[in-house]
């Protein structure tokens, strides 16, 4: 297909920047690169940051830089989670948009163009009081991926998809990079943290974002990925599930009454990882106590519960290592 032409002029050097953190992920990497190779707008650019890989992933970059008909920017650091990658992918674009691509997926051919396309579609006078727009994701059997949206386009925030709409499942698309540099991930806390917590500030600042019923991603289910960790995970990232936990019975309360449900069941795994969290002395991050009637109210209700929640992880966890 003919590369279409850039919808409108920008300030920035590119309409994208195509974001892949990546850790020894060199046999996936082709993916990621034949469908960028393969998109109809090509007005972007590929930042690689990779996280201390020890495979063959800069050579194959390397060997991309030569061939490929776009820039492509390789970032070496020593392994310091996905976070840091991120952070440091953000702070070098220089694309309007940031599509945070992970190093194993690939994006539909028109991804780019329709994404460019709905973002020039919103009004230029009201356009930076959003951060994103945000489409779907398919499975490579082309099944999507979670739920579609009420309506084939509205305006949100995630918290309102996922407390008021109950949208569930993986959602993709792109970031304004100027917000995003505002509002970088967390470094200073260690270990993994959930990327829904910056989703979240950013909703609480007042940012929307422009949903759509229309696939941008194929999404690979990964053996690492989090969901094919089993419970082990309820220990191993033990604090940043406490910190989503503690997000939403503290900082979320304004949208308790679309699904009270979901605070009473955060309100239990806040117990829960606190739990793990003491039994591996890992010490809550300065400025995160549990405050406000309705939040202390909510976890000392569901105390037993997740402290139940925990003996059960523990005992699973038991099993395993005897099995």
């Amino acid at each position: 297909m003919s590369e279409q032409r850039p919808l409108s002029a920008s300030a920035w050097r590119y309409q994208f920047t195509v974001l892949t953190p990546t850790y020894n992920r060199a046999h996936t990497l082709t993916r990621v690169y034949d469908s960028l190779c393969e998109q109809s707008f090509q007005d972007f650019e590929w930042v690689v940051v990779d996280d201390g890989s020890t495979d063959q992933t800069k050579q194959l970059i390397h060997q991309w830089q030569q061939e490929a008909l776009f820039p492509i920017h390789y970032i070496w650091q020593p392994n310091q989670h996905k976070k840091v990658a991120l952070n440091r992918g953000i702070a070098v674009a220089k694309g309007e948009l940031i599509v945070a691509l992970d190093s194993d997926d690939s994006l539909e051919t028109n991804a780019l163009y329709d994404m460019a396309r709905t973002w020039r579609d919103i009004p230029d006078n009201i356009r930076g009081q959003y951060v994103a727009v945000t489409g779907l994701c398919k499975a490579p059997s082309g099944r999507i991926v979670g739920d579609m949206y009420p309506y084939d386009q509205f305006d949100a925030n995630p918290l309102d998809l996922q407390f008021k709409f109950n949208v569930k499942g993986e959602k993709f698309g792109c970031l304004s990079t100027a917000v995003m540099q505002r509002f970088p991930f967390p470094e200073h806390i260690v270990g993994f943290v959930p990327e829904s917590l910056v989703w979240r500030r950013l909703a609480r600042a007042g940012y929307k974002t422009r949903f759509v019923n229309q696939v941008y991603r194929v999404y690979y289910d990964s053996s690492d990925s989090l969901s094919h960790q089993g419970r082990n995970h309820s220990a191993q990232h033990a604090l940043g599930l406490w910190l989503l936990a503690h997000d939403t019975v503290v900082d979320c309360v304004p949208w308790f009454h679309y699904r009270p449900q979901e605070f009473f069941k955060a309100a239990a795994r806040y117990t829960r990882f606190a739990l793990h969290m003491r039994e591996q002395s890992i010490s809550k991050p300065t400025g995160y106590g549990l405050h406000g009637i309705a939040a202390t109210a909510l976890v000392c209700v569901m105390a037993p519960i997740g402290a139940m929640l925990f003996l059960r992880d523990k005992l699973q966890m038991r099993t395993l290592h005897f099995s």
